[in-house]
């Protein structure tokens, strides 16, 4: 038995959706715990394309159990469209193969009215969310006046949760931002449909996890989003409003630090953001064009283009640091074929000082320059690659280099978006640090 957490190094989109996918056929259950529809995991299994932002990205196993924990915040319209979109695959989910927590919170109309009307009354100085409503939903969460997935259960809960919530968030949409107020009823109406729909699927996850623990069991869990967006860890304010680091796996499914094994860190050959933000690496010239055309880096929820520079392995060291890394997956390694030089960031320069850390400050780190190493780049085609020996030399030391500086090794590496496009050099799964 050994339970495996995944987790994003960088700003998100690292790929963390194939990764997942990958290892999902040695565990019995992928846990999904923290997060919302903020994030879109992609997926590319037999050529066909799959984007999910709810649902665990192990589905596509049918012997996997994939779970959302309370950790999650759910907005039910989502979660029910891609039960049906995966439906339309021919893939049938019920509640054998798909569980959600009682103890999650659901995403209400009004949280994505504040989300949006907050957004545009910053103007410029806007954060760059995505406007589902996460942040609102999380806020009311820890102001104890969230709706639950369990509330779904008694009706009169519902009402009554919805009435008081609307009250409130009315008068904050109608005097603070002159949005147009919700209507009650409709929304009573919807959530009522929605509980007879979802209803089926709540599970007690956190008791769920523990007896499949002591039943030795395998269990992969999986977050959204990446270090450098976490609201303690990241570069804060620009940053989501929950906790992707591996620590909150614990928290965001209900079990306890021991029962975590291996810790993945999953890292993209190069370094992307969305939004706003600083980014010392961010590459506003043709590289950074071809970066994005070529990597197909456009948001998996919005369609917005991403931001793309070279690999910043001072992120990448401070991850390690942060979540307690024991494995890294390199994602995208081929996006890199044909440039010469390809970069690699190992410092940062202020002021004419050294760095060797990220400033918590952003004014500071907003001025840094990178130090780059430049390593020689290669040509030839490596999404046939299946071993390491079988990439060029110079994709080798590019590897190798992530390794040395990060101090942690590396165990999978992407060579395309195909799930068998893969080298994996050590299963997470084989031994227990």
């Amino acid at each position: 038995m050994s339970n495996v957490v995944v987790v994003g190094t960088q700003w998100g989109d690292e790929g963390k959706g194939k990764v997942v996918d990958l290892l999902s056929a040695q565990v019995t259950k992928v846990v999904r715990f923290q997060g919302g529809n903020n994030a879109g995991h992609t997926l590319v299994v037999d050529g066909k394309k799959s984007i999910f932002h709810v649902i665990p990205s192990g589905i596509f196993h049918p012997d996997t159990r994939c779970l959302i924990g309370n950790g999650v915040v759910v907005d039910p319209e989502v979660f029910l469209e891609e039960i049906k979109g995966l439906f339309d695959k021919g893939i049938a989910i019920n509640p054998k193969r798909l569980g959600v927590s009682g103890r999650a919170h659901l995403i209400m109309p009004y949280h994505k009215a504040i989300d949006i009307a907050r957004e545009k009354a910053k103007g410029a100085s806007r954060i760059g969310t995505t406007g589902r409503g996460i942040g609102p939903c999380y806020e009311d969460k820890v102001a104890r006046a969230g709706i639950r997935v369990i509330d779904l259960t008694d009706p009169d809960i519902l009402k009554q949760k919805i009435k008081a919530n609307l009250k409130e968030k009315n008068f904050y949409l109608a005097n603070l931002f002159g949005a147009e107020p919700l209507e009650y009823q409709p929304i009573v109406e919807r959530y009522l449909s929605i509980a007879h729909e979802l209803s089926p699927f709540i599970a007690d996850v956190s008791t769920e996890l523990d007896e499949a623990i002591r039943r030795n069991e395998s269990i992969l869990f999986e977050g959204a989003q990446g270090t450098q967006l976490d609201i303690d860890h990241g570069t804060y304010p620009y940053v989501t409003s929950s906790n992707p680091v591996a620590a909150n796996a614990c928290i965001g499914a209900g079990i306890g630090p021991k029962s975590l094994d291996s810790i993945v860190g999953i890292v993209k050959a190069y370094t992307t953001r969305v939004g706003a933000g600083p980014f010392v690496t961010e590459l506003v010239d043709e590289t950074g064009n071809y970066l994005q055309e070529k990597g197909q880096e456009f948001g998996a929820t919005t369609g917005r283009p991403r931001r793309c520079g070279w690999l910043d392995l001072v992120v990448v060291r401070y991850s390690a640091r942060i979540n307690g890394l024991t494995h890294l997956a390199i994602t995208k390694l081929d996006i890199l074929t044909g440039l010469d030089p390809v970069n690699l960031c190992v410092g940062y320069e202020y002021k004419g000082k050294r760095l060797e850390n990220i400033p918590a400050q952003l004014s500071i780190l907003d001025k840094c320059s990178p130090v780059y190493d430049a390593m020689d780049g290669w040509q030839e085609d490596i999404s046939g690659a299946r071993t390491f020996k079988d990439l060029p030399n110079n994709a080798q030391a590019y590897v190798k280099r992530i390794e040395d500086f990060v101090d942690v090794p590396v165990s999978i590496i992407s060579v395309g978006s195909g799930r068998n496009e893969t080298i994996v050099r050590k299963n997470p799964f084989d031994t227990i640090p």
